[in-house]
Order: structure tokens, then C-alpha cells, then sequence
């Protein structure tokens, strides 16, 4: 006849016949059983006081009086064989355990001790009283209540390779395993890892024809917690649900709808791990999680809103952004969403700047400002840092009419633009070369009771100087050091070009020995200024000798700019030497220059030799260099 344990062996499966109920072995705890016959008081537990009231003198036990289990298992610990065993149960008795043994230590009492020596991880002890009970004889010493609790001290003492002996010692007694054996080696194979086998099983349970309990159903969504299988967790969870509508599911439905609670909870918690595993994979972290929440939507398994907050922190990565909105919006459509954390806000405020969605982010501010909750200090400087973001690539672009609209949108969130917000649409409208707007904003700056800077008068003298509005310029420069502002060497090289701007060469040359004089040591910048502005005077050659004197290097840019204004002053052959130069010094002009010689010395008629100059440069060169 074919084992009743052939699910545990790879060989094949048998069915087995419905799981006998088992009254004669209920649980108990590990402390005082009673016999039938007494009711005597509870005692307190302790190894010395206990034993030593467990009888009558001797160190015996009254008939029908209570047995101390503690103190039974303590006796037990260091047994390793069955001879140990009954020895150490003699003693206890008082000497004399015979055929009477039964009666006097009821089957429930070993059961309680393996358990706790299991507990204990007295292994050995254990195996070592299981083989004292088969001595024993008779049908009540082993069934599958013994066997179960064998099988659970194992699995706490963690010796899982000592499982096979169990099974097997069980299979040669002819004892079949019932639910709680199966139950019990699923959770062993959940804690080791080994996910397919719990699957195998789970099947042969429902193959035998056992009916599994909460337990059963409870292992199986950990063992799918363990896989991180969100989908399939949602799926069993699905089914078992529609299982209970349609009454299969045996039991008390009270307890049952209790018992969903929890498996719910568990759905959701796979749910997080695999989000969580999806947010920190390289490949569409986004698009995956995303997956599972679609997935909980269509098992209708709705989390609570510190589940979404929990995955909102897991959100860290820019390509995160899409997720963490989608976990935004559905906590602010729940009936407590204005009970949002203000900590997440801020860090959705964090991660949608650091994704460069700053307008989503200053979606979310909006959202604090009319929901709740109020922002805090963080919050407003968080939107700040990226008001100043936009503010900083405006004024990179010289797009001053967005500048202005976002120190509007800044005002109209409660947040008052300071100094760096101001000088940042100034320097734009300096890009632009749009000195009103310049003078405008300076005005309403000052307006707003701020005191600007030697950033702020840079700003409006550089926007001022290209609109070759010298004079305006030279009366900003004169209120800068009327109200104490030191110039810095920004500052400094604007008023040098303004003065060769004018052709005051001696008053650009004064502006180099002020400099000087302040520590402030004129570099290539301030002589490109210079040179450039010099392209509408006639004497850009002369500053590229006086830089010399300064022992300041010339860069591509300053060939450039000297170039362009050599051919402006009807200079080209001077301007084809200064090519040729840059060139033989390993300089990289421009396409841009390049072509300005070559059409120069044609339109001039120049007798110079072009093929010297070289291939025309496929590259531009930045100018901001």
C-alpha cells in the first residue's frame, strides 16, 4: 500500500481521506494541567516552588491533582533518549511510574513539553520524548496531535533538516498527516525560501480532499509576501473572497470575515513590497508600480492613505515622478485626504523640482495653501529654491517678461521675492538688452523695500551700457557709490566699457588704476568688454596691447571681438595677422569669425593668401568663454 506521506517525497501523491477531529488532544499552555478528578488552585510558575508542590512529600503528585508542566519540561531538557526520558519522569513521580504512568501524566502533558522544549530549542529532548511514548503503547501514546507538536518544535528551534525524520517516523507508525501537519511544514518552507514547495503543498491539500483553515489560507499569502508576487497574491485573494460569497468556505462566517480583514492586509502589504522592488529597479520602475495599483483597483482591495504615504517616500528618483503623482492624487480623493502628512508634501515638493516639473510641484503648494495642511517653513522655501530655478535659466535665456510673471506668481503665493529673485530679473533684462524693463524692475524693487546690491546696479548699468545709454549709466554708477556699495570687478568692467564706449580711452584706463588700487586685478572679461565696446572708437588694437601690459592672456573670445572690430575700422589685413596669430597659438575661433576675414579681404581687395587660414571650423565656440 502506498505511503499516506507521499506528498513530502518528491515520488508522487496519494489521496488521503478527511482529517479526523482529534478531541482527546486539545492545546494547552505551558504551565498546570488538571486531571479530571481535581480542581485544584493555579500556582505561580517557578522551576523550585513548582516541583516542589507538585505532590505530596517524596516529590510525588496527588492522584487527580495538578501536574506542573514547567517543571515536567525542565526534568526533560537534557534528555537525549527514551531511558532518559522515563528515568527523568520516575523521579518526578515519586519513583515508580509502571503501568499506572498513563493515568498519572495524561498525554496532554508530553504534548505541552514538546512544545516547549521545541521553544527551548531542545530538539533532541523532544525526538527523545516521542520515542518514550511509542514505548508506552497502547493508542492514545501517539496520533497526530503528538506528531504536530513535534513538527512545531522543529520549526521554532529552526533545524528544518530534522523536518524528513518526522515525516517519516509518522509514516512508519501508519499515523496520516491531518490539516495542522501541512499547515505547519508550509510555514516551515515559507521560512526557508522555498516558495514552490509550499505551492505543491497547498495543492495536494485541496487533492486530498482536507479542508484547508484560516491558517492554510494565512501561510499561502505569506508565501507569496515572500516571492514579492503582487499579482498573484491579488488573484488567490480574489478567489478566496469569491469563495466565501458562495458559502464554500467551512466555518463560522463571523469568524471568516474577521479572517478577510487580515488577508486583506496581507494583499496589500505584498502589494507594497513588490511597488517598492518595482520603484527600486532600473527598468520602468514607474510604469510597473503603477501595474500593481491597477491591479489592487480591479481585486477592488482598497489601502488606507499611510499605505500610499509609506510608497510616496519610497518615490526618491526623478523617474519616479509619474508614480508619486498618481499616489498624490488618490490620497487627496480619499475622504480623509486633508489629513495628508505635510511631510510628504514636502517631499512630492522635493521630488517633482528634482524631476524639473516645478509647475506640478507648485500644484501641490496650491493644494496647501486651499486643502490643508498649512505649509510650514520648509515648504515655502522648498517652492522658493524652485521659483529660483526658473528664475535662473530666464536669466540665462534673457527671457525677462517670464521673469517678471513669476516674481508675480511668487507675490500671489504668499512668498515675497528677495534681493536674489529681483537681481535674477535684472541680469535678464540685461541679457536682453532691455534697459527700461532694467530701470523699471529697479524701481519696483526698491519699491518693495528692498536695498539692492552690487549685483542689482551690475545689472542695470550692464542693460544701460548696451542700450548705449552712457550718461543714465554714469549717474547709476554714481548713486552705487553714493549709498555706499563697492563695486566688484563685474561692476568695474561695465563703467570701463562705457568709457571706451564714449571713446574716453583715459577714463577707461583710469577705471583699470581704480581697480588695482582696490585689489581688484582686471582679467581677460574686463579687456573683452573693452575691446568690444572699442569696435565703434578705432582703438580696439591698442587695448589688445595694453592687455599685454596687464600680462593678461588673450582668449578666442578676445580674438574674436578684436577681429570683428579690426574689420569694422576697415582694418581687414590687420584682422587676417590676428587669425593667422590665434591660430598659430593653438586657438579654436569661430566659423563665424572665419568667415568675417574671408569676406573682409574680399571686399577690401586684400593681397593675402586665404588658403593659410586653413579649413573653415565646423564647430562654434562658446562665447561665454
Amino acid at each position: 500500500m502506498a505511503s499516506s506521506l507521499a506528498v513530502f517525497h518528491p515520488a508522487g501523491q496519494l489521496h488521503s481521506p478527511r482529517r479526523p477531529r482529534n478531541p482527546a488532544c486539545p492545546r494547552t499552555s505551558l504551565k498546570l494541567l488538571y486531571l479530571p478528578a481535581s480542581a485544584s488552585p493555579r500556582r505561580p510558575r517557578g522551576f523550585a516552588t513548582e516541583s516542589a508542590a507538585v505532590g505530596g512529600g517524596g516529590g510525588g503528585r496527588r492522584r487527580g491533582g495538578p501536574v506542573d508542566v514547567v517543571a515536567v519540561a525542565a526534568a526533560l531538557r537534557d534528555a537525549k533518549t527514551a531511558e532518559d526520558v522515563k528515568l527523568s519522569v520516575e523521579d518526578f513521580l515519586g519513583g515508580g511510574g509502571g503501568d499506572d504512568d498513563d493515568e498519572r501524566l495524561p498525554l496532554q502533558v508530553y504534548t505541552s513539553v514538546i512544545r516547549g522544549l521545541g521553544k527551548e530549542k531542545r530538539l533532541d529532548a523532544a525526538f527523545a520524548v516521542v520515542e518514550h511514548l511509542k514505548g508506552r503503547g497502547g493508542s492514545s501514546s501517539l496520533n497526530q496531535f503528538v506528531y504536530n507538536c513535534l513538527l512545531g518544535a522543529v520549526k521554532n528551534s529552526g533545524e528544518f533538516g530534522r523536518i524528513q525524520d518526522v515525516l517519516a517516523d509518522m509514516e512508519a507508525q501508519g499515523i496520516s498527516p491531518n490539516i495542522v501537519t501541512f499547515n505547519t511544514l508550509m510555514s516551515v518552507y515559507v521560512e526557508q525560501g522555498k516558495i514552490e514547495e509550499v505551492f505543491r503543498v497547498y495543492d495536494d491539500i485541496e487533492g486530498r480532499g482536507l479542508v484547508p483553515t484560516a491558517a492554510t489560507y494565512s501561510t499561502v499569502m505569506s508565501a507569496y509576501k515572500s516571492a514579492g508576487d503582487g499579482f498573484a497574491a491579488l488573484k488567490f485573494f480574489v478567489k478566496l473572497r469569491e469563495r466565501h460569497k458562495n458559502g464554500e468556505l467551512m466555518g463560522n462566517p463571523a469568524d471568516w470575515e474577521q479572517d478577510f480583514v487580515k488577508y486583506e492586509k496581507l494583499a496589500i502589504r505584498v502589494c507594497h513590497m513588490a511597488m517598492r522592488r518595482s520603484l527600486a529597479s532600473a527598468d520602468n520602475p514607474a510604469g510597473a508600480a503603477l501595474k500593481v495599483l491597477l491591479a489592487m483597483d480591479e481585486a477592488g482591495v482598497r489601502p488606507d492613505r499611510s499605505y500610499y504615504e509609506r510608497l510616496v517616500w519610497a518615490c526618491t528618483g526623478e523617474e519616479h515622478y509619474t508614480i508619486a503623482k498618481e499616489l498624490y492624487q488618490r490620497i487627496r480623493e480619499r475622504d480623509d485626504g486633508e489629513m495628508i502628512s505635510l511631510s510628504v508634501c514636502n517631499h512630492l515638493i522635493w521630488l517633482m523640482g528634482r524631476a524639473k516639473k516645478w509647475w506640478a510641484a507648485l500644484e501641490i503648494y496650491e493644494d496647501l495653501l486651499d486643502k490643508g495642511p498649512k505649509p510650514n517653513n520648509l515648504s515655502r522655501e522648498l517652492i522658493r529654491s524652485h521659483f529660483n530655478v526658473l528664475l535662473s535659466a530666464a536669466k540665462r535665456r534673457g527671457i525677462w517678461r517670464w521673469a517678471l510673471r513669476l516674481l508675480g506668481k511668487m507675490q500671489e503665493k504668499g512668498l515675497d521675492p528677495g534681493g536674489r529673485e529681483w537681481n535674477a530679473v535684472l541680469l535678464a533684462c540685461s541679457r536682453a538688452a532691455e534697459s527700461s524693463a532694467a530701470v523699471d524692475t529697479f524701481k519696483k524693487m526698491i519699491e518693495q523695500g528692498l536695498k539692492p546690491d552690487v549685483v542689482s546696479y551690475g545689472a542695470l548699468l550692464s542693460a544701460l551700457e548696451k542700450g548705449r545709454l552712457y550718461d543714465e549709466a554714469l549717474r547709476v554708477w554714481e548713486h552705487m557709490r553714493k549709498v555706499g556699495v563697492d563695486p566688484n570687478l563685474h561692476a568695474y568692467t561695465i563703467l570701463a566699457s562705457i568709457h571706451a564706449g564714449k571713446g574716453d580711452h583715459d577714463k577707461a584706463d583710469a577705471v583699470l588704476r581704480d581697480m588695482v588700487s582696490a585689489k581688484i586685478e582686471p582679467t581677460v572679461v574686463t579687456f573683452n568688454a573693452i575691446i568690444t565696446a572699442c569696435a565703434r572708437s578705432g582703438a580696439a588694437f591698442e587695448w589688445f596691447h595694453r592687455m599685454k601690459m596687464h600680462n593678461v592672456e588673450p582668449s578666442e573670445v578676445t580674438y574674436q571681438v578684436l577681429i570683428e572690430a579690426l574689420v569694422q575700422d576697415g582694418k581687414p589685413k590687420l584682422a587676417y595677422e590676428m587669425y593667422i596669430r590665434a591660430s598659430n597659438q593653438g586657438l579654436k575661433l569661430s566659423a563665424k569669425t572665419y568667415d568675417t576675414v574671408v569676406e573682409a579681404c574680399q571686399d577690401y581687395g586684400s593681397l593675402v593668401d586665404l588658403t593659410t587660414l586653413g579649413l573653415r571650423p565646423i564647430m562654434e565656440v562658446d562665447p561665454s568663454r
